[in-house]
């Protein structure tokens, strides 16, 4: 009996020993951080019975040193929690509006000065797309200019003159004009030195006044800049009519003898024209415009005898077309002086 409870007791010896080896703990590698094995054992705390144990936090691994080891020198803490960082992210203690200012998150990070801002001048009548400067429709215009002569080197035929529109849209219009010639008709100086240098004369006409009923276009409009800022609006029109004009030969030929009387003819104009506007009602004009029309002169031979008192011999038996082109500088009144803007709904 007593052999065999020796061989009881050396089995039992022969299972206990390797499980103690087990209960060990294993040692570290070589490579590992020592500072891993040097943490504080846990600080044993009172625990009730019947509450479940809290789960025991992960050893370190050999290639991360443990929170709080000697090792670590780098000095950050873990972020609190709910603390993402200024981008909500984890960026590893770094802002990332410092590596990409121009990420879209940090746009609202810019700071501005409100002062500054608000003492910026704001130019609220500037438009994308901005309506026409001036309404001419349903609007009368008054446009009283002075013509010159521009290509008769003989005779000038200045005048005074006033036209009258009325605008059916805002780039067709029906209106009338008129110049007044009498009293400023000159001979010039050239004629003059021409007759008396080389005995040579040359016919001229005289102007009383002219009528004519137009038809005026405007195909374009626009603006420039002039003086700094402000801004110019302008348009181009073409016009174009027909009327009557009085003239009569002025008698160079034979003047001891000759008188003529004023004739009415029909005459043909067309002209184009330049508006640039000061205000909605009041522009500057510059217009070219030439009348058209057949003209009788005087006979440049003279009939001898009873003939020379026949004033048919005083007339050329042909008739002249005539072109008086003219340049015409004036202003251009809009009435009534303001207007609504019709927008579509």
């Amino acid at each position: 009996m007593r052999q065999a409870g020796r061989w009881l007791l050396l089995a039992a010896a022969m299972v206990l020993v390797p499980q103690a080896a087990y209960a060990q703990k294993k040692k570290p590698h070589k490579g590992a951080n020592a500072g891993a094995a040097a943490a504080p054992a846990p600080t044993p705390v009172d625990a009730d019975a019947d509450q479940a144990a809290a789960p025991a936090a992960p050893p370190p691994s050999a290639d991360q040193p443990a929170a709080g080891a000697a090792g670590d020198t780098s000095g950050a803490s873990a972020p609190a929690a709910g603390d993402t960082g200024a981008t909500g992210g984890d960026t590893g203690g770094m802002d990332i509006c410092q590596i990409t200012p121009d990420a879209p998150q940090c746009a609202a990070a810019k700071e501005f000065d409100l002062g500054a801002e608000a003492k910026k001048t704001v130019r609220a009548e500037i438009y994308a797309v901005q309506q026409e400067y001036v309404i001419k429709s349903g609007r009368f215009e008054i446009m009283p200019y002075f013509a010159l002569t521009l290509n008769d080197q003989f005779v000038s035929h200045d005048a005074p003159g006033l036209a009258l529109n009325y605008y059916l849209t805002q780039v067709l219009a029906v209106g009338v004009n008129g110049n007044w010639y009498q009293g400023l008709n000159a001979d010039s100086d050239f004629n003059f030195q021409n007759r008396r240098a080389a005995r040579i004369a040359v016919p001229l006409n005289e102007y009383q006044f002219s009528g004519d009923l137009n038809f005026t276009y405007v195909p374009m409009y626009g603006k420039f800049a002039g003086f700094g800022d402000f801004i110019f609006h302008y348009d181009a029109y073409v016009d174009g009519g027909v009327g009557v004009i009085r003239t009569r030969p002025i008698p160079v030929i034979d003047p001891d003898n000759r008188s003529f009387q004023w004739s009415t003819l029909v005459n043909f104009d067309v002209g184009i024209g330049f508006r640039i506007f000061f205000n909605r009602w009041l522009a500057a004009v510059l217009e070219v415009r030439d009348l058209m029309y057949f003209e009788k002169i005087e006979n440049l031979k003279v009939a001898t005898g009873a003939g020379a008192q026949d004033k048919t011999t005083w007339y050329d038996p042909d008739t002249h077309f005539t072109n008086d082109v003219q340049m015409q500088v004036g202003l251009s009144l809009f009435l009534p002086t303001s207007f609504d803007y019709r927008l579509p709904k």
